[in-house]
């Protein structure tokens, strides 16, 4: 098959299932990743969502592993993390996840980790890529297997890095009927909390869907008429999370982050600073410099954040959205380890009294462009971002940037205040409107 275009964006290939991401696609993609590998009989975990895509795209992959000599061992649904961890953990290959994450239920994809537990890196993609069009070398046709055990293995290696008691604690968990339906509540109540969830009737077409962690309302809403102290709403895959507190008040990973990384480095565990992205929170910045704590700054995207600490040997990172990396525990964002290390930094506490850094004021919009990548050569804009940054310099930030999936530009800007920054990000995005449009 001819492809014509770059499949591989900033997390995978992700696309339409059906119409982008077809059947032939990736059966393509599995016979591509396994034949990229120099195991003599490659090892590839699969697992996914509950998309009703899922198991169509799921089967796809088996049958492209297969044709290629490779072993597919099927998992079933869980959450990303979930790969990442049991593909070291068994010594495979190779791991599949079949997933979307946030987007609706009609979007699916397909991101790989290495047998280390880690994103393929963007040689290993192109990779991929190319094979993906080459012609079929004959292969002893593999196995398609189920794999057992995987969700009580998760559990475990969840357990042995917080051995927390969480008695007499009440949680709620939102996840997003999604990946995370059956392993976050489990875990919560294996360490003794008692858990309400929304989120946890998963039909295939309701992913994401009003609740999780693209809609905080959600949770926020039940919270306040709840007996619960504190609330995680999870993504559709799982590798990210974002909390509430018993008011309702919601908690961003920037929040998260600062509070992990206040309680490490007071327990010596820190070693050396932080990885966040461009879109950290100044007040992210401003926190840890107080804190004495070292801040290391990434193009969006969680992949960068990992390559970053594995470069600096630190374990701690991650995004404003929600992706939180402890390499101790896994190498990629894992809602349900960030949550309950939150409850680990808490102590029993309330999240509701607990100010980890002050947020500064953010204004953000996305601004429908004609060509995401004339924005490099906008002159006119990037001296507006200029002045603007020098009037803001010490007290906010303006950061603008092509969407890498979308006809978008992202215009943000942090200010002391909500109706400054609103006013300086109306100013850019009329110029961006003007001139790419």
């Amino acid at each position: 098959m001819t492809t014509g275009r770059k499949l591989f964006g900033t997390d995978g290939v992700r696309g339409e299932a059906g119409t982008f991401l077809t059947a032939e696609l990736v059966t393509a993609l599995g016979r591509a990743a396994t034949a990229s590998l120099e195991a003599e009989r490659p090892q590839v975990l699969i697992v996914r969502d509950t998309r009703e895509s899922g198991p169509m795209l799921e089967s796809a992959l088996a049958a492209g592993i297969a044709a290629a000599g490779g072993d597919a061992l099927l998992g079933g649904v869980l959450p990303t993390p979930a790969a990442a961890i049991l593909v070291k953990r068994l010594g495979l290959d190779l791991a599949a996840v079949v997933s979307a994450s946030h987007n609706p239920y009609r979007d699916n994809g397909i991101k790989f980790f290495s047998g280390l537990g880690t994103k393929l890196d963007d040689d290993a993609e192109a990779q991929i890529e190319a094979l993906v069009d080459a012609e079929n070398a004959a292969a002893e046709p593999g196995h398609v297997r189920e794999l057992s055990g995987g969700l009580e293995d998760y559990l475990r290696a969840l357990q042995t890095a917080f051995p927390l008691d969480l008695s007499g604690q009440h949680v709620m968990l939102d996840c997003a009927n999604g990946a995370t339906f059956r392993a976050a509540p489990a875990i919560f109540e294996r360490l003794g909390a008692t858990v309400e969830t929304i989120g946890t009737e998963p039909d295939g077409r309701n992913i994401n869907a009003g609740c999780g962690s693209t809609h905080l309302e959600r949770i926020a809403a039940a919270i306040a008429d709840s007996e619960a102290t504190i609330g995680f709403a999870f993504d559709g895959d799982g590798d990210r999370v974002l909390a509430v507190d018993g008011s309702g008040r919601t908690h961003d990973g920037d929040e998260l982050i600062a509070l992990a990384a206040r309680g490490m480095a007071s327990r010596n565990e820190l070693a050396g600073g932080v990885a966040v992205t461009v879109m950290s929170n100044y007040g992210f910045h401003q926190a840890m410099e107080e804190a004495g704590i070292e801040v290391a700054v990434t193009q969006v995207g969680d992949r960068y954040v990992l390559d970053e600490l594995r470069e600096r040997g630190w374990a701690l990172g991650g995004e404003q959205s929600g992706h939180i990396i402890d390499t101790r525990i896994v190498a990629t964002g894992d809602g349900t380890a960030a949550a309950l290390a939150t409850m680990r930094e808490l102590g029993g506490g309330d999240l509701a009294e607990v100010e980890a850094m002050q947020k500064l004021p953010q204004t953000l919009v996305n601004v429908e462009v004609a060509d995401r990548e004339a924005i490099a050569g906008a002159k006119p804009v990037w001296e507006a971002v200029e002045r603007e940054e020098e009037a803001l310099e010490g007290r906010g930030r303006v950061l603008l940037r092509a969407s890498g999936t979308e006809p978008l530009v992202r215009v943000m800007v942090e200010a002391p205040t909500a109706e400054e920054a609103d006013a300086v990000c109306e100013r850019l995005v009329s110029l961006v409107r003007q001139e790419l449009a």
